[in-house]
């Protein structure tokens, strides 16, 4: 998918009219996307950690603002993985997993243009995630509890454009705290960096 999505969405914004090439891009306008990349879920437990890899993949929607010198907008994100679970081992043999589910975020970005076409930028904002943590004591009792988690997401990358198209690619962190049930710690803390590419229509 990722394969697909990037030339095509790279080819979409870069092939335009001579016409269209002198003119000056505006960066602001409505913009709905799709989004596929490198997705990694990190849990710590009592100062052990690991990690687990899988393709990130999901819609977005935004409007920006074309201040000449700076682009604003604000973006909502849907998105889901196949990073599902990763065991962490605990005391005596032990372990937990965290099955990661939608995530949804809403944000703000702030860019600035570099060509008439390039925009370089960065993102920052709220992030909620549905996960399912699961515990076993390694002796047949198993236990587990679904909740969200919710957290705070930075974010930066640069963006190709043209009068109909955009594509993206992107570096961004999100870091959800410690996983609570029923309002009661558990120790668990989770965090994800992801590489995404988006490719899309303006408006």
């Amino acid at each position: 998918m990722i394969r697909i999505l990037l030339p095509a969405a790279i080819a979409a914004v870069t092939v335009a009219t001579p016409a269209a090439a002198q003119e000056a891009s505006n960066f602001g306008g409505v913009k709905l996307g799709v989004i596929a990349g490198y997705d990694n879920l990190r849990l710590e437990y009592e100062g052990v950690g690991a990690d687990d890899d899988g393709v990130l993949y999901g819609v977005t929607a935004g409007y920006d603002m074309d201040l000449g010198s700076a682009v604003i907008g604000l973006e909502l994100e849907a998105s889901d993985s196949t990073t599902k679970q990763r065991f962490t081992d605990a005391d005596f043999g032990d372990s937990l997993a965290l099955a990661a589910g939608r995530d949804l975020y809403v944000g703000a970005r702030i860019g600035f243009p570099v060509a008439h076409n390039v925009l370089l930028y960065a993102k920052g904002g709220y992030t909620n995630a549905r996960a399912k943590l699961t515990y076993n004591d390694g002796e047949g009792l198993i236990l587990s509890s679904s909740d969200t988690l919710e957290g705070w997401r930075l974010g930066g990358g640069v963006e190709l454009t043209n009068a109909n198209h955009f594509a993206r690619i992107e570096y961004r962190y999100s870091d959800y705290g410690e996983y609570k049930v029923d309002g009661v710690g558990t120790g668990v803390s989770a965090s994800r960096q992801q590489v995404a590419l988006t490719g899309g229509v303006r408006f």
